[in-house]
């Protein structure tokens, strides 16, 4: 939770971090928890030189002299920490997402670098985890999988009768969905296709032996029923049966779309896996009443995990020679 003096609103977090004094404070509260160390080579003997805001390790090695960005999505960034930390701000709050050109016209950096920086805060968003679903107080677990790409109704006709041909979803990117009705969360993930050697090893990677498991009629999970308590809704003739539904990941599907068609208008499927963490990140750490998240809260998780997370442009891009900023 906040103290006192740090920002609970966008406004207050813009006045607050415009401090830099206050950005290095905030960050090493939440970097180095446990004393400033060297990311170098480990060691906690270093002094802080105040006039450059940077520290410097007392073993004898090369680069000794460090930030507060090294070994962060922010290493070798020249855009300075307030508008970083307003860009994450933003980012792990807008429910929809926020597009390049917004951050790109709020913060004042171009649009280039603006999409470099927001793809480097996606992996800050990827929390992980260990637990395994549907090991709360209701064990159910719902599955289903959607298909990310153009609308039929936009395509050209000829591109049409390809895509009807080769079933409506030929060049769509699946992506798979597991919703714990108990703990209210999410995972998702890119997937190669819906056969079943893809989506139950996936199944039996993130739910617990023997928790109840809700599907729609798709072949590929006919082989549950020997590990889990299986249950599944026929979509051509009902969409809820008592307790047997998908619906709830399924809304989640509507929010993922709503910010893949309506703000980022569209994702190459190369980086789809980074947009798909971005709304599981939002989702879980929703405002619910057993878990009263807010703007800093889901702020201060997401800065927390900045640590050993690097994307390279030339990663992002595959281009050769060109840099970010």
């Amino acid at each position: 939770m906040a103290s006192a003096s740090e920002p609970k609103t966008l406004q207050s977090a813009i006045i607050y971090f415009a401090d830099p004094d206050n950005c290095l404070n905030f960050l090493v509260a939440r970097i180095f928890r446990n004393g400033v160390f060297c990311p170098r080579c480990g060691a906690h003997e270093v002094r802080f030189l105040a006039k450059r805001r940077i520290w410097e390790c007392k073993a004898k090695h090369e680069k000794r002299q460090f930030s507060i960005k090294v070994g962060t999505i922010f290493e070798d960034s020249p855009i300075s920490l307030d508008k970083w930390l307003i860009a994450v701000w933003m980012i792990a709050n807008c429910k929809n997402g926020i597009s390049s050109y917004e951050i790109h016209r709020a913060i004042g950096i171009t649009q280039k670098s603006a999409w470099f920086m927001m793809h480097r805060i996606r992996l800050a968003l990827d929390l992980g985890t260990f637990h395994k679903l549907g090991g709360g107080p209701e064990n159910a677990v719902e599955v289903d999988e959607t298909f990310v790409g153009g609308k039929l109704r936009n395509m050209h006709k000829d591109k049409k009768i390809i895509y009807n041909k080769r079933g409506g979803a030929f060049g769509k990117t699946i992506v798979m969905g597991l919703l714990d009705r108990g703990r209210g969360e999410v995972r998702a993930k890119v997937v190669a296709n819906v056969s079943r050697h893809t989506l139950q090893p996936q199944v039996e990677k993130e739910v617990k032996f023997g928790a109840t498991v809700y599907t729609d009629e798709l072949t590929a999970y006919e082989n549950l029923r020997h590990k889990y308590a299986h249950d599944v809704i026929n979509h051509t003739e009902e969409y809820v049966r008592g307790r047997v539904h998908t619906n709830g990941i399924e809304n989640f599907w509507a929010l993922l779309k709503r910010g893949i068609g309506g703000t980022y208008v569209a994702v190459e499927p190369f980086h789809l896996e980074r947009y798909v963490d971005e709304q599981v990140f939002r989702y879980n750490n929703r405002a619910t009443a057993d878990n009263p998240m807010n703007d800093f809260d889901r702020f201060s998780l997401a800065v927390s995990n900045i640590v050993g997370k690097r994307v390279t442009y030339k990663e992002l891009t595959g281009k050769e020679g060109e840099t970010a900023f």
